[in-house]
C-alpha cells in the first residue's frame, strides 16, 4: 500500500534536512523538513527569498546532491539512499532534464552538437542522437541555426538550445532554474510558451524563479522561507 501511494506522485519528499558544512566543519543548515509532492504533467513554480533554500532543493530534486536524511521518492523509486556520483549521474540521465539561466552550453561546439552531448552518457548511437537534436531544435524553432555556435546565437536563441537539449534523453521532468532570468520579456515568454507545449506532451515541470508574472505560468505556485515550505496555490482556472 505504501509503495503504490508513493507511484502515484512523480516527486515524493518527506522531512528532508540539508547541511552544508565550511572548511572549519561549521555547519549551515538549509532545509528545515521539506515535504513535497508533484504530480506527473504538473508545472510547479518554486519562489522564496535569496536564501530561502529553493535552489538546494531544486538541486535534490535533480539528483545533483542528495539530502541528509528524510525521503525521496522520484516515479515511485526511493532514491534517498543514492549518494555516490555515479548513482546519481545514472538517476538524472533516465529521468531528468536540466535549464539553466547562463545556457551552460559548450562555445567550440554547435549547436547540434551541444544538444546531441547528453545523449551520449545514455549510449544513443551518434547518428542517433544528432538526427534527434536536430530534430529538437527544428521543434523550438532552431532549424536554420543548428550548426551555429553559441557565440553566433542571441541569448534567446542560446535558451532554445538549452531547452533542446534538456530533452534529448525523453526525460519525465525538466528542472528549469531561473530560465528567463537572462532574457528579455518577450524572449522569455517565448520560452514559457515552449513549456507550456511541452507540458501538454506529458512532462512534468519544475521552475525556480523569483518573478510572479512568470510564476503565473504554472499550474501550482510553491512559497519558500527560512529553508522550508511555507504555503502554496493552485493557478486560477481560466
Amino acid at each position: 500500500m505504501y509503495k503504490s501511494m508513493k507511484s502515484k506522485v512523480l516527486i515524493n519528499m518527506t522531512d528532508i534536512h540539508k547541511s552544508y558544512f565550511l572548511s572549519n566543519k561549521m555547519e549551515v543548515p538549509v532545509l528545515h523538513g521539506v515535504d513535497l509532492n508533484i504530480h506527473p504533467k504538473e508545472f510547479v513554480a518554486i519562489m522564496g527569498e535569496s536564501g530561502s533554500g529553493k535552489s538546494t532543493l531544486m538541486n535534490i530534486i535533480g539528483c545533483l546532491t542528495p539530502a541528509n536524511s528524510g525521503t525521496y521518492f522520484l516515479a515511485g523509486e526511493d532514491v534517498s539512499e543514492a549518494k555516490d556520483d555515479d548513482t546519481l549521474a545514472y538517476i538524472r540521465n533516465r529521468k531528468i532534464g536540466f535549464i539553466f539561466q547562463q545556457f551552460n552550453l559548450l562555445n567550440k561546439m554547435s549547436a547540434l552538437q551541444n544538444v546531441a552531448l547528453p545523449g551520449a552518457y545514455k549510449g544513443i548511437t551518434r547518428a542517433e542522437r544528432e538526427q534527434k537534436a536536430g530534430e529538437l531544435l527544428t521543434q523550438v524553432g532552431l532549424g536554420d541555426r543548428m550548426h551555429h555556435k553559441p557565440t553566433e546565437l542571441s541569448g534567446g536563441q542560446q535558451q532554445r538550445v538549452s531547452i533542446a537539449r534538456s530533452m534529448i534523453n525523453d526525460p519525465d521532468i525538466i528542472l528549469a532554474d531561473e530560465p528567463t532570468g537572462a532574457l528579455d520579456s518577450q524572449t522569455g515568454k517565448e520560452v514559457l510558451d515552449l513549456f507550456l507545449d511541452f507540458k501538454k506532451r506529458g512532462k512534468t515541470i519544475v521552475m525556480v524563479t523569483h518573478d510572479p508574472k512568470v510564476a503565473s505560468y504554472a499550474d501550482r505556485v510553491i512559497f519558500m522561507k527560512d529553508g522550508k515550505v511555507i504555503d502554496h496555490h493552485y493557478a486560477l482556472s481560466s
